[in-house]
Formats: structure tokens, C-alpha cells, sequence
């Protein structure tokens, strides 16, 4: 299994303030990067964060400047079903 395949990108180049959502799962981290020397973050889910550094550092080398866990406090196994058992019940 490749590295990309284990790291999903929730928010791609976004608002580092969507990090603070306590509905994210516990999984999923803030990452800062350089691009064109402006700082841009991701939002990303993954279960070992040696597979996080392996994918941003492969893409960005030392333009990657680090992470920080999200306020999410969901499980990673609920969190994606969450919304479908909410549109099933109504």
C-alpha cells in the first residue's frame, strides 16, 4: 500500500481554524506548508503520522514545516458514518 492511499487531505489549502472542530476525528491533523513562500494548511486524517510526514515531505520537502494535532474528538471509524445515520433516521 502506497503512502497516499493512507493519508486523506479533509481540507485542502484552507483556514487553519477549521482544525478547531470538535466534530473532526481524533485522527486528523493540522499540517503547515510553504508554497510560493506562503504558509498553507491542510487538514488531514491518518492513523500513523509517519505516513503523514513520508506524503508532505515527499511534496514539499523543506518548503513542509510541521503539524499539529486538530480539537477533533470523533472516533475515525464513526466519523465518516455519522452523516448517513443522521439522513436515515429523518
Amino acid at each position: 500500500m502506497n503512502t497516499k492511499s493512507r493519508v486523506r487531505i479533509l481540507h485542502e489549502n484552507c483556514d487553519p481554524k477549521l482544525a478547531e472542530d470538535t466534530k473532526l476525528p481524533y485522527t486528523a491533523y493540522l499540517v503547515q506548508y510553504l508554497k510560493d513562500g506562503k504558509s498553507c494548511y491542510d487538514v488531514t486524517m491518518c492513523n500513523k503520522t509517519a505516513d503523514m510526514f513520508d506524503h508532505y515531505y515527499d511534496n514539499y520537502k523543506k518548503e513542509f514545516k510541521g503539524w499539529v494535532q486538530s480539537q477533533g474528538r470523533c472516533s475515525p471509524r464513526s466519523w465518516g458514518n455519522q452523516t448517513n445515520s443522521k439522513k436515515k433516521k429523518g
